[in-house]
């Protein structure tokens, strides 16, 4: 088992947390959880070897194998399968050995790497490389593309399935499914509760952790405290014990009744439809999860933007392109306030690039896309972290946008976004992908869209900052559009799904569960996508399983006609000898010394023949297990 004893660790002179003791056994599967800063990445920096404990120390089994996900993904023409089989260190060191010993002809230990390569499940290993990749969404092609032509994304997926390649005894986890969509995040999800090792996952992803862990370890105020069951019975729990304190109690009471009026007004208008339905669900708890963040650092609002034209914007027989090839066709979609869309749909369908025609960085390849002079478009997507001014301070970037406005103003606006004091007038370049993603968000805010286009918004926030958002997006009254792999917030703020899927929009008419119904529905029925992958793989597999074969054979069959053609020699030999001894005159008293050294020599051939045929017996032995 690990063992944290007396365990404290500090990031240059800041605690992060001091005197954890716990015990994590075999099997369990701990979600990692607490504010951005406090020491989750750290935790996991120290268990590699990276990072010293300040005092305290941490006990982990000497044999255990550790796999982690490489943060960086270096350049390299090497097949993307391969990059994925280099996981498994195993199976690798075998390979190499075994190319060492057939350099040398060492037939016995060809032999024996290749019942250690039976052993591990060596020759099914191209196999379940392939299928780790298909589940996070690499197609056929993409297996035998060189990890260079990979973007950044797509490599920290490679990196991923490099991971679980590994046959390891801890896996250690550190957002996984930042750069995945839905699709392959519930894929990681089933294969995370096979997993037969000991877990530790640090996670935003409410949903995920729900369905995943066993126990939450929680980092607060430089401490860690495990907890026993999923991430909605650590809420439960922690919220009871907040209740207990008068100081948040108050504060908590106001939360609940602010989430208690969306609930009490979607019901209102419910209908007796499965997706009213399941929202009403996740508003309901709502209360409870807000109970667990009423000492959250966010606290904001979207402002009701100045006009709301009806209809926003209204698509007619829309076809979109990418480098000419033809993506989704047919669309006709009328937005209009209040519209509340979350956008499903497998891997490479289409979801982003919808995003991208309503944000207008994109041209409908046909048909008419008309827009509201009025139209005011707010759009989130990970790139616009990166075009944020890194010399720039939020309080600046605001400024930018409203050189009229009070400075404190500003700051109180930007002090609901967490940029309290100092940090708000401070540059920009040194920040997290978090605290960027937070910007991006305030300034969107800030500027009143009345519709929202958000593609991933989730991807780096913490778990206090998505609640934040959640909340504050049950106010906004524009049009909303959501592509998101977090269903929480996919349950609590859409009230239509669209489909895309097949070249086609449609309405999805069910729930986050029921598209998960669809998609195993559809790897059914499109399992043939596995097959092929397998049926190649199998065919690679035999091929290279067949030329293995020969390359053992080969030596073994050298050495077997090697000891043919000794045993003839010896066999010759010995006929000689014999005819010698067959004539009489050698007993004659004048050969009395020859006949010795005759007899000495049968008796020598007779042993040779005997240990030679006794080898040529057991190479032939080996040669028949091995075809």
């Amino acid at each position: 088992m690990l063992k944290l004893i007396n365990l404290s660790l500090r990031r240059g002179s800041r605690l992060l947390f001091e005197n954890v003791n716990f015990a994590v056994y075999p099997q369990q599967k701990i979600g990692v959880t607490g504010a951005n800063g406090t020491g989750k990445s750290s935790l996991f920096a120290l268990l590699l070897g990276e990072l010293h404990a300040d005092s305290g120390d941490y006990q982990l089994p000497s044999q255990w194998v550790i796999a982690h996900v490489a943060q960086e993904t270096p350049a390299v023409s090497q097949p993307a399968i391969e990059y994925v089989l280099d996981g498994d260190q195993q199976l690798r060191a075998i390979e190499k050995n075994l190319l060492a010993a057939q350099h040398c002809n060492d037939a016995d230990k060809i032999a024996r790497l290749h019942g250690q390569l039976e052993c591990i499940d060596g020759y099914t290993a191209l196999s379940r490389a392939a299928i780790l990749m298909h589940g996070l969404g690499f197609s056929s092609e993409q297996t035998s593309m060189p990890v260079a032509a990979f973007s950044g994304g797509w490599r920290m997926r490679l990196n991923l399935a490099q991971a679980l390649m590994c046959r390891s005894d801890l896996l250690l986890l550190d957002e996984p499914t930042n750069h995945l969509d839905l699709d392959a995040v519930l894929w990681v999800e089933e294969w995370l509760n096979n997993y037969k090792g000991t877990l530790l996952l640090i996670s935003h992803d409410r949903d995920f952790l729900d369905n995943v862990t066993t126990h939450i370890a929680y980092i607060e105020q430089q401490h860690m405290t495990l907890y026993t069951g999923n991430y909605t019975e650590f809420e439960r729990r922690r919220a009871e014990q907040l209740a207990n304190q008068q100081a948040s109690y108050e504060k908590q009471q106001r939360e609940i009744a602010h989430v208690t009026q969306f609930i009490t007004r979607f019901r209102a208008k419910a209908t007796k439809a499965r997706q009213a339905q399941s929202r009403l669900k996740a508003l309901s708890r709502m209360a409870l999860i807000t109970s667990a963040h009423v000492d959250s650092p966010f606290n904001f609002t979207f402002q009701k933007a100045n006009k709301i034209p009806n209809p926003l914007l209204r698509l007619e027989d829309v076809t979109l392109a990418y480098n000419q090839a033809i993506i989704v066709h047919g669309i006709n979609i009328s937005l209009v306030p209040g519209d509340r869309i979350g956008v499903l749909g497998p891997n490479g369908a289409g979801k982003s690039t919808l995003i991208k025609l309503f944000a207008q960085s994109l041209s409908p390849h046909k048909g008419s896309m008309d827009m509201s002079s009025e139209l005011k478009i707010g759009y989130f997507a990970q790139h616009q972290l990166e075009q944020l001014d890194p010399g720039a301070s939020p309080l600046l970037h605001l400024q930018r946008l409203d050189p009229n406005a009070e400075e404190q103003k500003l700051r109180n606006f930007l002090g609901g976004f967490a940029f309290f004091g100092d940090a708000a007038m401070e540059p920009i370049a040194p920040l997290s992908g978090g605290e960027k993603a937070r910007m991006v968000l305030a300034l969107i805010v800030y500027q009143k869209p009345n519709l929202l286009l958000l593609d991933e918004p989730t991807n780096h926030l913490d778990l206090d900052m998505r609640h934040a958002l959640t909340v504050a997006l049950q106010d906004y009254e524009g049009a909303l559009i959501v592509v998101s792999h977090d269903r929480h917030l996919l349950r609590t703020v859409a009230d239509e799904f669209w489909l895309i899927a097949d070249g086609t929009v449609s309405p999805f008419d069910g729930d986050i569960d029921d598209y998960r119904v669809w998609l195993n529905s559809r790897k059914r029925e499109s399992k043939t996508v596995y097959e092929k992958i397998e049926a190649s793989v199998s065919k690679k597999q035999q091929r290279q399983q067949s030329a293995d074969k020969r390359k053992q054979l080969q030596p073994l069959r050298k050495q077997a006609q090697q000891l043919e053609k000794q045993l003839e020699k010896l066999s010759l030999q010995k006929k000689n000898i014999e005819a010698i001894l067959a004539d009489s005159t050698i007993y004659e008293d004048d050969n009395k010394e020859r006949l010795k050294v005759l007899l000495l020599e049968q008796a020598n051939l007779e042993q040779l023949l005997d240990d030679t045929e006794n080898k040529w017996l057991d190479i032939s032995e080996k040669i028949e297990e091995c075809q």
